[in-house]
């Protein structure tokens, strides 16, 4: 598969990284702004996700239904989202109208005028989301574990705030946040699809090269793991279940070991976890692993959710797997499986305009360049049961164990695995 992927830089330091793509009607626009909640105070938890909200009520030039309307009246689709790192505006509509997508998230990005009655209206919008998550168990958990086991960290807030800090919130914070935080130097422009990259360019330099001024974050804090058992009791059928350890970060050159590894213990159907909790003992509706890598620091685990009387049974089935995996790394048919497995996914990750977008501005972001697929291929077939099995062993480690319980739990329903 050929990359067709161009990057240029602004006179202003703001990054343009395009991936025009022949045979496709549609393309994928996204304005990425480098803050995200892991970058507030803990007065301001939240902020972030809060002016994401505020951007689509309305500019100088258009109402909140404009910017909207602008879009969608061509069969196009607008949305964002706040994550712990980044903040992203993205728009998806036919190739003809690219301008128009890139006019319309450029007026929201330089001249949204968050009127105070909109600032009330969306404070109660988020209030009722961060509300949300807490009566939806199987997202509610994960929040409760990083919490825990980062507590006092920014990457341990919740990403949406809590209601008291976005009750808190002012216009003036608003302002001033946007203001310090939204610089040519932290934005990339990202666009995949049916356009030039050339035009493209010219387009952001028309609407963005007027921005001016940087922004320096502090260096990293890292967050200190918090080892245990957490527990939170709630009138639920189900406990929910996190075990979480330490992870790799986004550039830690051992990422695609993780990846293999993280797919091979509980990624889809065929891994370990799936087939021997669920088909072969039929103790969960649903288990999975994940890793959450950062820039400079990550945490990975294991999802898990059953009825009380089988919480041991379900903790115990899955450390010991992961205990084999540290002392024994994967047999050759799930390394070989997983591995072809992943690099399979690949092409079929890229079939949507949306995914190319994604995939070239994050690359931007966190490596300062394009990223081939070739060179993801080929990472990934050159890993060995020698790499997975030494980095389980550092990252398995039960020491640094955590687990957070959800529902009907107390603290003598499990003893966490001896280090």
């Amino acid at each position: 598969m050929k990359d067709t992927c161009r990057a240029t830089r602004l006179e202003n330091g703001l990054r343009i990284v395009t991936e025009p793509v022949a045979d496709v009607a549609s393309a994928t626009v996204g304005i990425w702004v480098e803050n995200g909640s892991c970058f507030e105070t803990e007065k301001l938890s939240g902020i972030s996700h809060f002016i994401e909200h505020l951007l689509f009520k309305g500019t100088d030039d258009r109402s909140a239904f404009q910017i909207v309307e602008e879009i969608e009246r061509y069969g196009g689709s607008v949305n964002a989202f706040t994550s712990k790192e980044h903040t992203c505006y993205h728009a998806r509509a036919l190739g003809a109208h690219c301008e128009t997508v890139l006019d319309v998230l450029g007026d929201i990005i330089l001249n949204s005028t968050f009127r105070t009655e909109d600032i009330e209206v969306e404070r109660e919008v988020i209030t009722q989301e961060i509300l949300d998550v807490e009566d939806s168990p199987e997202e509610f958990v994960h929040d409760y574990f990083l919490q825990s086991y980062w507590p006092g960290h920014p990457l341990g807030w919740n990403v949406t705030g809590t209601v008291d800090t976005v009750s808190n919130i002012t216009r003036d914070d608003i302002i001033d946040y946007v203001a310090s935080r939204y610089r040519p130097d932290r934005i990339v422009v990202a666009a995949a699809g049916a356009l030039d990259h050339d035009s493209f360019v010219d387009a952001c330099r028309e609407r963005f090269l007027s921005m001016s001024g940087t922004y320096e974050p502090p260096p990293p804090d890292m967050p200190d793991f918090n080892p245990g058992l957490f527990v939170s009791q709630r009138d639920l059928e189900q406990v929910h279940i996190v075990l979480g350890l330490p992870g790799v970060s986004i550039v830690d050159e051992r990422r695609d070991v993780a990846e293999v590894l993280f797919s091979a213990l509980g990624g889809g159907m065929s891994s370990r976890l799936f087939q021997r909790v669920r088909e072969e003992k039929g103790l969960v509706y649903s288990i999975y692993s994940f890793q959450s890598p950062f820039q400079h620091i990550g945490y990975s685990g294991v999802y898990a959710a059953t009825v009380r009387d089988h919480v041991e049974e379900v903790m115990d089935l899955v450390t010991a797997d992961i205990a084999s995996i540290a002392a024994n790394g994967l047999t050759l048919e799930e390394l070989d499986r997983t591995k072809a497995q992943l690099i399979g996914s690949i092409p079929l990750s890229l079939e949507s305009t949306e995914s190319r977008m994604f995939r070239i501005a994050r690359n931007q972001m966190e490596f300062g360049r394009h990223v081939t697929l070739d060179e993801i291929t080929k990472a990934i077939s050159s890993v060995t049961n020698d790499d997975i099995q030494e980095l389980a062993e550092e990252l398995f480690a039960f020491e640094r164990l955590g687990v957070a319980l959800l529902g009907d739990a107390d603290e003598d329903l499990l003893t966490l695995p001896a280090s």
